[in-house]
């Protein structure tokens, strides 16, 4: 650092002495020839790569920006994930775990419940499938849908629209928080359940929460519904959620916010031997577990219909250029799922895609949006 600190005392003596610049719309241009036949005015900073060659030589000067650049990189996205000491992502735990619709606590009641989801978040898209897939009616419990705009948002990323209000009136997560557990330091993180009645917090993991919409009734007459954790197949399930969380669900966030090589590697290779297994057991039979969509399989589905528009070319899962097509079998289970009545509904894909490019700022600092990815470029049309 001391370095760069020479540099730039050196450059503000030197810089207007080497460069010619003007000012226009609050930028800094340099005036130079670009033939001889006349000149042209483009932006090039304030010249500096120019400028430094006659004070500093060129390869000290890149070292230490990079440096500097990536200490800074470092500090933002420990910021944004928690980072262990070899750089690699680690998920906090959800603060409020264990509780279950149909205890003394929290009976089992028609609109007592309430659900705040985000379209961009893959752990919200869970629970919003439970709840279609469940055929889950506003009169059985609400679900408000979120805004992520980590610019308004108090702490946190989520807060709410003119057009979806919250029914207890706050402005963003965090304040809803606040309300129904006063003094809470944690995450304010999405998807989360409440006990409107009781004005609780029931939880704010999304393996729980669905798990419990599986279960209660919350008013619902006799119509037969998917049975997303049948008992037949409890074990199974439990296995297969464990290796689709640890390689693919959180495997994919593991590329996208390590900050050392190593760590990254390891991630990435997690990834790959996730899709490989995915698409070897796909290969003898039509869902994760047998020949019905359980909860392994609503568990995997919202990481890999991101995954061509975010996980792959922002996170570099798997490589850059992995795209889901290159598995034919988890390609062929991706439609199937996408055709089940309610599935396409539950998300808007493009906004759930270019959300990842706009806030997670420290991935693509530029804020340059790709094309948006469309069903017909993934192959579900």
């Amino acid at each position: 650092m001391t370095a760069l600190s020479v540099f730039f005392a050196r450059i503000q003596v030197n810089s207007f002495v080497h460069a010619k610049c003007q000012s226009s719309s609050h930028k800094t241009y340099t005036k130079y020839n670009t033939n001889d036949e006349g000149s042209s005015s483009l932006d090039k900073g304030f010249n500096i790569l120019e400028t430094t060659s006659k004070i500093l030589p060129q390869g000290l000067f890149i070292e230490t920006v990079r440096e500097s650049w990536n200490f800074i990189w470092r500090r933002m996205m420990t910021e944004l994930a928690p980072q262990d000491s070899s750089g690699s992502y680690e998920r906090p735990l959800s603060a409020f775990r264990n509780r279950e619709i149909g205890s003394l606590e929290f009976p089992d009641e028609p609109s007592r419940y309430h659900l705040y989801l985000g379209n961009p978040c893959p752990w919200c898209h869970r629970v919003k499938l439970a709840v279609v897939l469940k055929k889950l009616e506003p009169e059985n419990i609400g679900v408000t849908s979120l805004v992520d705009d980590p610019v308004k948002a108090s702490r946190g990323g989520w807060i709410f629209s003119k057009n979806d209000k919250d029914p207890l009136g706050s402005y963003d997560l965090r304040e809803l928080y606040d309300k129904l557990c006063p003094g809470y330091k944690g995450r304010c993180t999405a998807p989360l359940l409440i006990d409107k009645k009781a004005k609780k917090i029931v939880s704010n993991d999304s393996s729980d929460i669905v798990r419990m919409l599986n279960k209660a009734k919350l008013g619902k007459g006799y119509e037969e519904t998917i049975d997303l954790y049948p008992n037949e197949l409890a074990s199974e399930i439990d296995a297969t959620n464990e290796w689709v969380y640890e390689l693919l669900n959180d495997g994919v966030y593991r590329c996208g916010f390590s900050t050392r090589q190593d760590a990254y590697n390891k991630a990435s290779s997690d990834v790959t031997t996730g899709l490989e297994l995915a698409d070897k057991i796909l290969a003898e039979r039509d869902f994760l577990c047998g020949n019905v969509f359980t909860e392994a399989d609503l568990r995997l589905l919202p990481t890999i219909l991101r995954f061509d528009g975010a996980y792959s070319p922002l996170f570099r899962a798997g490589g850059v250029n992995t795209r889901i097509r290159d598995y034919p079998h988890l390609f062929a289970w991706l439609k199937r799922c996408w055709n089940m009545d309610g599935v396409e509904q539950s998300i808007d894909l493009e906004n759930a895609v270019s959300s990842y490019y706009r806030q997670l700022f420290p991935l693509n600092p530029g804020g340059l949006l790709p094309t948006p990815i469309s069903k017909r470029e993934i192959g579900l049309e």
